[in-house]
């Protein structure tokens, strides 16, 4: 698949089969998210894997926009490591890169995948923190919802020209 198939297919699935997610799956699109770029090469983002059916099951109690994933074989816990930042603040940047990297990563592999998002909200923050044992250091920033699809969306065409602007406002 190419780059521009990959950026301008990949869709938001929110429905899922049964199947598992391979490890070997797994690990790819995780080593794709670290290849993401962040500020100062710090790379702060740290990620938990979540398959066990019981924690899947309790996160819509507190991140209600990620319900599918008590459905979901598999989610990525995208975080970051405050100790491990270069430039304070720029760690949002750092893991939004790597959360980008992971959806592309999952459709490139014929998966589906949706992005829910976990900071600046407070209680899914804590909701996260609470069940997953985060440390006091660790910021989550957002959940990834990943499996199999058990539904096909069609590519859009998003492009607007009334949102651009050159060389000035």
């Amino acid at each position: 698949m190419d780059v521009f198939s990959a950026i301008h297919g990949r869709r938001s699935i929110r429905k899922y089969t049964e199947a598992p997610v391979a490890a070997s799956d797994v690990r790819d699109i995780l080593a794709a998210a670290m290849s993401a770029p962040s500020a100062g090469n710090a790379q702060p983002w740290r990620f938990v894997v979540v398959d066990d059916r019981a924690l899947l099951e309790a996160i819509p109690a507190f991140s209600q926009y990620a319900a599918m994933a008590a459905k979901a074989p598999l989610g990525i816990l995208v975080c970051a490591d405050l100790t491990a930042e270069k430039y304070p603040g720029y760690w949002v940047q750092d893991c939004s890169a790597a959360v980008q990297n992971i959806l592309l990563a999952v459709h490139g592999k014929g998966l589906g995948a949706v992005w829910t998002g976990v900071h600046p909200m407070k209680d899914r923050e804590d909701g996260f923190r609470r069940l997953l044992g985060l440390p006091d250091s660790v910021v989550p920033l957002g959940f990834i919802v990943i499996g199999h699809p058990a539904q096909e969306l069609a590519p859009q065409d998003r492009y607007d020209e009334a949102k651009i602007h050159w060389n000035g406002w």
